[in-house]
């Protein structure tokens, strides 16, 4: 199921009512919602004035934390967090605690991703979605990067197949090699079009570089 699922079986495998879930506030709120059935505690750590989230003060929020999530580019903010503030946290982060780093909008923002730290055996699991740039909301494929160990846990919670449509249409996708540039061009015009107009009259936005952004509705 995309992105999604892997998010939410990682906070069944690594969060508990003694290893809280630590998340960016604002941010996507979907594992927020397992560990609230878990019964773990969500630990919301304020982004930085740059709307970056604060690796600091996350790694820092609870020497037992399970999961520490990072979404780069953010969901709902669209902004970035610099690569080296991610491996700052990754090489700081409490022993025994999982860092999830959700790539689903990087396509987007023309970022380097961080499978390679996966490829190093530290502690991460990245997922990454056919469900933005790739446009395959509606059938569904997601990937989940991480060394053999930590997929075997997310795995334990998972139940049944990936549809047959969306792996082949997963292949399909892969196999465009223009797919990716072009959709992003298309979408930047289309949020810097649509960033200068609400500019223009009157509202304030964040600078964003994904397919969403938050603006001041001034209510």
């Amino acid at each position: 199921s995309g992105s999604s699922a892997p998010l939410h079986q990682a906070v069944l495998a690594f969060c508990s009512p003694t290893k809280p879930f630590v998340m960016a506030d604002p941010g996507y709120e979907q594992g927020a919602g397992a560990a609230k059935f878990l019964g773990a505690k969500t630990i919301r750590v304020p982004l930085m004035k740059d709307y970056s989230h604060d690796v600091k003060a996350m790694v820092a929020a609870s020497p037992d934390a399970g999961l520490i999530y990072i979404c780069n580019p953010n969901n709902p903010t669209g902004t970035i967090t610099k690569k080296s503030d991610i491996e700052w946290a990754v090489a700081n982060k409490p022993k025994g605690s999982v860092i999830m780093i959700d790539e689903a909008y990087y396509h987007l923002a023309g970022i380097s991703p961080c499978s390679e730290m996966v490829a190093a055996d530290k502690d991460v699991i990245v997922l990454r979605t056919f469900s933005k740039i790739y446009g395959m909301a509606g059938i569904r494929a997601g990937v989940a990067i991480a060394r053999p160990d930590l997929l075997e846990k997310v795995g334990a919670y998972s139940a049944g197949a990936l549809p047959t449509t969306g792996m082949m249409a997963a292949n399909a996708s892969l196999k465009v090699k223009t797919l990716i540039p072009e959709r992003r061009e298309k979408i930047k015009i289309i949020r810097e079009d649509t960033l200068a107009f609400l500019e223009k009259n009157g509202y304030k936005t964040v600078p964003s570089v994904s397919n969403k952004f938050m603006v001041d509705t001034k209510r």
